[in-house]
């Protein structure tokens, strides 16, 4: 808990801030999936989802993250999805954004396993021969995938 209260005092109100906006996006998507597609809660937890990353990491790198031409597919996806809930078609919606979700931060999984093997107890499951077979088979690939398109360029 010490480390957790040295770690906010060193940050800015305004990253503090921009942080809890998405925090509170995702809490709020959540709890609308939960209570059966809500359209406030999840057209709520949208804007705030966008908002608090347009303010963490600033609306030029913002933009320049959804117009990268490898985005593309995922920020159209999410956009049409953010609009099918706005005009509540919820379901499909939920789909699309989903998929554009998972698009877009597709090049942030290998970090994100990395900081989940070490977190104690998850860690040493995920450290089982089952799961540590699948994660080398699924980065073998994507390594053989990076070489090839290396290769034809």
């Amino acid at each position: 808990m010490a480390s957790l209260f040295l770690i906010f005092s060193r940050l800015s109100p305004s990253s503090i801030t921009s942080m809890n906006l998405t925090e509170f996006g995702v809490f709020f998507t959540f709890l609308g999936v939960v209570l059966l597609f809500d359209k406030g809660l999840l057209a709520m937890g949208n804007i705030l989802f966008l908002s608090g990353l347009a303010l963490t990491i600033g609306l030029k790198s913002t933009l320049q993250f959804f117009m990268k031409s490898q985005n593309y597919k995922g920020t159209i996806s999410f956009g049409v999805g953010f609009f099918f809930v706005l005009i509540g078609w919820l379901i499909l919606g939920m789909i699309l954004e989903s998929y554009g979700f998972l698009v877009l931060f597709s090049g942030f999984w290998p970090t994100l396993a990395v900081f989940v093997q070490r977190i104690p107890v998850l860690g040493w499951i995920l450290q089982q021969p089952f799961f540590k077979s699948v994660y080398n088979a699924r980065s073998e690939n994507l390594i053989g995938k990076e070489i090839y398109h290396e290769c034809i360029l």
